[in-house]
This record gives structure tokens, C-alpha cells and sequence, in this order.
């Protein structure tokens, strides 16, 4: 029980951050009459200081929605002003800048289509084959030498080549969903 009247008196004594200046301002003249200064709740306090705000704030004179409405309007047109004067002087600096060449537009030169030799895996799609490409290189940090392998759909016209052959595919345009390679030549026959 004595806690709780504790806390109470805890919670009375501290003022909060927003009314400590309103009281401030309220309470020196009162200090100066002499009088004992009546101590509010927080609530009370924060109250009374949005009811003083609200009332410097009440004697600016009120407008009609008229009046408002004519003041945006001046601040719309005078904003418009300044940004026309921006863009007049933009565009005059931009006249004024010494014309150059305008750059060609970029042609795309001859491109090399990347060429790869591995092994068939499978040649049961017609004119299709599947390439697997085994590539060995060493890391960069480790230098342990890293195996990977990727395959390819490759486009065989002739049904050359059949699994076990090593041959060589060359990039092409998408000739399938999958296919965007064709064989070129096959190197070796498997045995």
C-alpha cells in the first residue's frame, strides 16, 4: 500500500516534457502573488497547455475558405513563375552552349559466336544432341584445381553424332526453347 502511494507521488512530482514550459509560464505570475501553486495531474496539465496554444493560435483572425482558397492559388501562381523563369533560363544556356557533333548511333560490329568441344551424352531427340562440357580450372584463392560441367542442346541437322563422340558446337541464334547451339564438326568417334 505505502508503494502505491509512492508511485503516486512519483508520477504527480514529474511533470511532462510538454507542459514543464507552459507551467513555467503559468506559474510566475501566481509565484509572484504569493499564492501556493496547485499541483495538477499530468492529464490536467498537458490540457491546459493545449488549451493555451489553441488560444495564442485563436487570435490570428480567421479566414473564410474563400480567403484560403485565394491564397493557395497565389502561392500555385507564384511557384508557376518562378519554375517558367528556371526553364527560360535553362533553355537560353542551352542555345547559348556551342553545338558539337551529335555522336553516330553505335553499329554492332561482327560478333564471335564462342565455340566449345565436348561429349555427347544423348542423341535420342531427332537432329538434337546434348553436349556435356567439362571444364577443370583453379581457384583463385584455394588453387586446388574446381571441376565443373554444364550441357548444351545442340542442333545435329545430319544425325551425325551419337553418345560417346567428342565434338565441337558453335553459339547460334534459338533455334528451340532449348537449342541456341549447333554442331559443327564431330572430332572423334566414340569406339
Amino acid at each position: 500500500m505505502a508503494d502505491e502511494e509512492q508511485n503516486e507521488n512519483v508520477e504527480e512530482t514529474t511533470p511532462a516534457p510538454e507542459a514543464e514550459a507552459a507551467e513555467d509560464t503559468a506559474a510566475a505570475p501566481e509565484a509572484s502573488a504569493g499564492e501556493p501553486v496547485p499541483q495538477l495531474a499530468p492529464k490536467e496539465r498537458r490540457q491546459q497547455a493545449r488549451a493555451k496554444k489553441a488560444a495564442k493560435a485563436g487570435s490570428r483572425p480567421q479566414r473564410s475558405i474563400e480567403e484560403r482558397q485565394a491564397e493557395r492559388a497565389a502561392k500555385r501562381a507564384k511557384n508557376a513563375a518562378r519554375r517558367r523563369n528556371l526553364r527560360a533560363k535553362a533553355r537560353e544556356a542551352a542555345k547559348a552552349a556551342p553545338r558539337g557533333e551529335p555522336t553516330p548511333p553505335r553499329e554492332p560490329g561482327e560478333g564471335r559466336q564462342k565455340t566449345r568441344q565436348g561429349v555427347v551424352v544423348s542423341d535420342k531427340a531427332d537432329k538434337t544432341i546434348t553436349v556435356q562440357i567439362d571444364v577443370a580450372r583453379r581457384h583463385r584463392r584455394y588453387e586446388k584445381v574446381v571441376r565443373s560441367s554444364t550441357t548444351f542442346h545442340a542442333h545435329d541437322e545430319k544425325n551425325d553424332a551419337h553418345i560417346g563422340d567428342t565434338v565441337i558446337i558453335r553459339e547460334s541464334r534459338p533455334l528451340s526453347r532449348l537449342k541456341r547451339w549447333r554442331l559443327v564438326e564431330v572430332v572423334e568417334r566414340a569406339k
